[in-house]
This record gives C-alpha cells, sequence and structure tokens, in this order.
C-alpha cells in the first residue's frame, strides 16, 4: 500500500476525519496519501478535488493533527494484497491482520502484513512453458486449508504473454518467482505468488457474466422453500434490532453451500464482532465436518473504529471476494451492516457540504449501493470455469421503519429482500422473516424455474405459490378473527387460519440451535412442505372453534418432532405414524 512520493501538500484544514490539503501537484480521484502527525503517517484517500483543494477522508483519528501538516501523495489507489494465506484470517477494513497486533486497540498509523512472507506453499503447476495467457489466468494451485488456491496472471498485466519458464511442483514462499512471461515486445514479466489490487476498481476478467440461474442452499427453510436466494445473486436482510438479523447471517455463513464465506462486519458494536471471533473458530461446517473457519474470511470494522474505515471494508470485503470468483469458486459475502456504511457515506458528505438528500444522505446514495452491488454475480471465465459471488447484506432501518432511504435504495439493487418482522420477533417465531412481505425476484426468471423444475421438483412453484397464498389467506382470517372475537365468524375462518399456522410452525420456524433442525437439505425440505400442503387440502369436521385450535396444535406438535428427528429415521417413522393417527379422527374421507 505504500509507495514512494513524488508529489506533496499540506494540511490547509480539518473537520473531523475530512481534511482539506493545499497541493500544486496533480492529483487524481480515489489516490491515497500519507498525512504526517510527529512521527506517525496516517493513511486517506483523496474524495473530492476542487482546484487546488483536496478533501482527504482519513482512516485514522485526526487527534493531534495541525494547519500545516505535510502530506505525501502516492500516485496510487487504496489498493489490498491478494494471494495465498487470506483463509482464516481476521483483517480491519485496510486489510491489516488483527492477529499480529499485541495490544487490544491498534495504535494510530500502525498496520502489519496481510500475509506471512515465510509460510511454504506446495505449488502445483497448471500452465506450460509456451502457453499464451493474459491477466487472471491459471498458471498454477497450492492447497490453502480444503480449498484450490489458483495462482492467476496478475490482473494488472495488459496484453497477451507467453510463458517462458515455469517452476516445477515443490515448495515455495509467496514471494518467490514462480513463472517468467515475455510478449512480443521482449517485455518480461516475473511472477509470484501475490498481486494487488485497487479496491474500488471492480475485477472484470471473465469472458461473460450470466443471470444467476441456480439456487444457493442455506438450509434455511424459510429462504429455501419460499424465498429463494440464487447463486451469484443479491439479497439484503432489513429489520428492527432484536429480531434476529446477525444470528440469520451466521447460520447462512455456516450452512450456504458456498466454498468460500467473507463476513465483513461494518461498523457493528464491538460485543458482536467479539462474538462472531469467539464463535466461529468454533464451528464446524456440516458439508465437510473441518472447522468452518478454514473457508472463511473476517473483515472488522467495529463502530468505535474510524467512520471513514468503513467504506473501506465492504470493498475491501468485495475485493477478495472477486479475487476467489477468478479461481471459479463459489464465494458468499455477508455484510452487518450497510446502513453503517451508508451513515459513514452521509457523514463525509455532510462535511463536504453537499446538497443532502432524503434523511440527509447523499443524493447519489442510490447509485452508490447499486453500483456495489453490480460487483455480485455469476460469470463464466476465459477458460470455460464458472466463478460466483453471492452477496447477502443487513440493513438496520431507525426505528424498524421500512421506507427510510437505506432500505429503499437496496430494494433497487438487490434481487431478494428479507423483511425481518418485529411482532414475529417478539412471538419468538424465529427466523423472524415475513414471508408475505419477503419476496424473491429470482423465482420470476425462465432459468431458475428450470433449474427449480429439474433439482427439485416440477410442481415445486406451484406448491410454494400455493404456501403463501396460505399464509396471506391466514393472515386475513387471523385478523377477522381479532376484529370479531372467536365465536363472531363462521367456523372455516378458524380452519383456514390453523392450516395456515401448521405452515407457519413447520416451514417458517427453525431451530438454530438444535443438531438437526438448524440445517435442513432441500430433499426434506420438499418432502415437509408436501406433507403439510396435503394436511391443507384435506377437510375436517369440527363442532366448535375451541376443538379446531385444540385439534390442530397437536398436528403440530407431532410435525415439529419431525423436524427434530433424524429424516426417514425409524423413529421419523413413527411420528408419521403418530400423525397419520391424528389427521383420521378428524378427516372427512
Amino acid at each position: 500500500m505504500i509507495a514512494t512520493a513524488t508529489k506533496t501538500g499540506k494540511v490547509t484544514g480539518i473537520i473531523a476525519n475530512l481534511v482539506t490539503i493545499a497541493s500544486q501537484d496533480p492529483v487524481a480521484q480515489n489516490e491515497i496519501c500519507y498525512i504526517h502527525v510527529g512521527e506517525e503517517r496516517l493513511l486517506g484517500e483523496v474524495i473530492k478535488i476542487v482546484h487546488h483543494d483536496i478533501f482527504v477522508q482519513c482512516f485514522e483519528s485526526t487527534r493531534g493533527m495541525k494547519v500545516g501538516n505535510m502530506v505525501e501523495f502516492t500516485g496510487e489507489m487504496l489498493e489490498i494484497t491478494l494471494g495465498p494465506g487470506m483463509l482464516s484470517k481476521i483483517y480491519d477494513g485496510l486489510q491489516s491482520d488483527l492477529k499480529k497486533f499485541d495490544s487490544l486497540f491498534i495504535e494510530r498509523g500502525q498496520h502489519s502484513a496481510a500475509l506471512d512472507a515465510e509460510s511454504l506453499w506446495h505449488f502445483k503447476p497448471l500452465a506450460k512453458k509456451g502457453d499464451i495467457v493474459q491477466a487472471s489466468d491459471w498458471l498454477g494451485e497450492v492447497l490453502e486449508n480444503a480449498v484450490k488456491h489458483r495462482i492467476l496472471v496478475p490482473f494488472k498485466v495488459s496484453g497477451k504473454f507467453i510463458i517462458e519458464s515455469i517452476v516445477e511442483e515443490g515448495e515455495y514462499r509467496i514471494d518467490d518467482v514462480i513463472a517468467v512471461l515475455v510478449n512480443s515486445d521482449s517485455h518480461k514479466l516475473e511472477i509470484n505468488m501475490v498481486q494487488k489490487w485497487p479496491i474500488k476498481r471492480p475485477i472484470k476478467f471473465y469472458s461473460e457474466k450470466m443471470r444467476p440461474f441456480a439456487m444457493l442452499e442455506t438450509g434455511v427453510r424459510v429462504i429455501d422453500t419460499l424465498i429463494p436466494l440464487a447463486e451469484g445473486g443479491t439479497g439484503f436482510i432489513p429489520g428492527p434490532f432484536g429480531t434476529g438479523k446477525t444470528v440469520l447471517q451466521h447460520a447462512i455463513a455456516k450452512q450456504a453451500t458456498a466454498d468460500v464465506i467473507i463476513y465483513a462486519a461494518c461498523g457493528e458494536r464491538a460485543n458482536e464482532i467479539v462474538d462472531v471471533f469467539t464463535e466461529f473458530p468454533e464451528l464446524y461446517d456440516p458439508h465437510t465436518g473441518r472447522k468452518l473457519m478454514e473457508r472463511t474470511i473476517i473483515i472488522a470494522n467495529t463502530s468505535n473504529m474510524p467512520v471513514a474505515a468503513r467504506e473501506a471494508s465492504v470493498y475491501t470485503a468485495m475485493t477478495i471476494a472477486e479475487y476467489y470468483r477468478s479461481m471459479g469458486l463459489k464465494v458468499l459475502i455477508l455484510a452487518d451492516s450497510t446502513s453503517r456504511w451508508a451513515q459513514a457515506l452521509r457523514e463525509m458528505s455532510n462535511r463536504l457540504e453537499e446538497l443532502p438528500g432524503p434523511d440527509a444522505f447523499p443524493m447519489d446514495l442510490t447509485a452508490v449501493i447499486a453500483n456495489f452491488y453490480a460487483r455480485a454475480g455469476y460469470v463464466t471465465l476465459h477458460n470455460g470455469e464458472s466463478g460466483s459471488i453471492t452477496f447477502l447484506g443487513t440493513v438496520s432501518p431507525s426505528g424498524g421503519n421500512l421506507k427510510e432511504p437505506v432500505t429503499e435504495a437496496t430494494k433497487k439493487a438487490a434481487r431478494c429482500f428479507y423483511a425481518l418482522s418485529q411482532r414475529r420477533a417478539d412471538q419468538k417465531r424465529y427466523p423472524a422473516v415475513d414471508p408475505t412481505e419477503s419476496y424473491s425476484k429470482y423465482l420470476e426468471y425462465p432459468e431458475m424455474q428450470s433449474y427449480l423444475h429439474e433439482h427439485i421438483s416440477t410442481r415445486w412453484i406451484q406448491q410454494v405459490t400455493k404456501a403463501r397464498d396460505l399464509l396471506i389467506r391466514g393472515r386475513e382470517f387471523r385478523d377477522q378473527i381479532n376484529i370479531l372475537g372467536d365465536d363472531g365468524v363462521p367456523l372455516d375462518y378458524h380452519v383456514q387460519f390453523w392450516k395456515a399456522e401448521v405452515i407457519d410452525f413447520i416451514i417458517l420456524q427453525q431451530d438454530a440451535f438444535d443438531a438437526v433442525d438448524a440445517m435442513t437439505p432441500i430433499e426434506r425440505q420438499r418432502y415437509m412442505l408436501e406433507l403439510v400442503l396435503q394436511i391443507s387440502n384435506m377437510d375436517f369436521k369440527f363442532g366448535s372453534f375451541e376443538e379446531v385450535s385444540g385439534y390442530f396444535k397437536r398436528i403440530i406438535n407431532v410435525l415439529k418432532q419431525l423436524n427434530y428427528t433424524e429424516f426417514k429415521s425409524d423413529e421419523f417413522e413413527s411420528k408419521n405414524k403418530e400423525l397419520k393417527k391424528i389427521i383420521n379422527e378428524k378427516r372427512i374421507s
């Protein structure tokens, strides 16, 4: 990140972490600079240029900074280091390895190397001498935990090169030269396992970006069954405080069918991030049996860290994800929460005295969020392999207001909307996703419909639509019962309401702390959805509304025991027989 300074300036004004600098040298937008405060060099980024006045957001505390302090401009954008050794790491927003710091708090101006230069990696060449390559092509691979980490031709390489030489399979450090490339002008490049890339610039070295077509299985029933998230798709989870956003993200991180998980903690409270630090290393990956942390990277930027670093943290996470996608891997990014990032953008916009938009957020908030979400996606690489980035963020709207600017702006960019309900959370119906307010636009894609027909059932979409309709009708019947009273509505209203409750308790609600119920494979989801829909299609004979509630509570109790039982085990079949016996008591044949 540090480069030799050729341009200088002087501080002329300071407003919190916004620093105004005067310089006669030409400076570029998003260029990095270092502000000298005593012996310390504070990192900053150019965010606005007006004639000779340069506005810089400083990523660290500006305490002690004075007018007249010298500034060095590097001529480079904010870059991160990419290479083997990132998995299992916990970074801050500027990619400093937090485990390398001795003190409890990061000292101002203190940074650490992102990768370990002394570690040996077993390199296996995938290309050979004489091959023609370009940026992002695979030269070889190393095994990073259980993930095949491909060594790529650096993204900054321009044009086509011929491999003049490549090392044999063996042990190498990340800085060792593993290949020499030469172009038609006899220009040679020595390539090692490390490269750098600016975080604000998308990595677009692929042949095609396709519309998402495959479902990303999360093991969370309310998502996979009713509101599916596509591999390479985007979604977000808004909801008031205490409705379970973080727990839901943790469940998805643990269970999703992704090769690499990147968890970006953007401005969340420190105690929540500490929970991530302590829980993730202890979790086991249900797909491989290995530690979940072996395929996870955490980017930590808590609420007590500098505001400007929140923006850097989300872009750092996305750039790392694009790097792994270029290896043909499935990457899942979880950002908690993008509201904190938007608040940081609002603070900087206000300090720059820009024209404010709704709730004083920047006028271009929608465009900034849309451009960021657009970096996710499913791509076909130059070699025919495919990779994907699935992005799922959380939004923390003030007072639970889902009409506030950040939620509205994110709605326009994301294709999945998982609205968390305070009412459901108060009723302990977790995950508290409101099935009637939430939606997945991927269900409208013909490609996704074909995938669901082929991999789940030809009747799956119709069944999902039927379940949603029953839930909507159940809510209407509940409101009628609450208004008119139990005995003020027809008996059928109670029956229809309780049929919707069966779907709610058995499909929507899930125990994230139970060994069996925490993760539901798609085969089991199909079985349970078909089972509850069969019950909803049956006719029953009742004498009073008290009889209706008691009867359906017995059905729900047995179905919940099915969710806690190993699928198709002897105990599972026994519970099924018990369920059929209860159904036959009141069923009209």
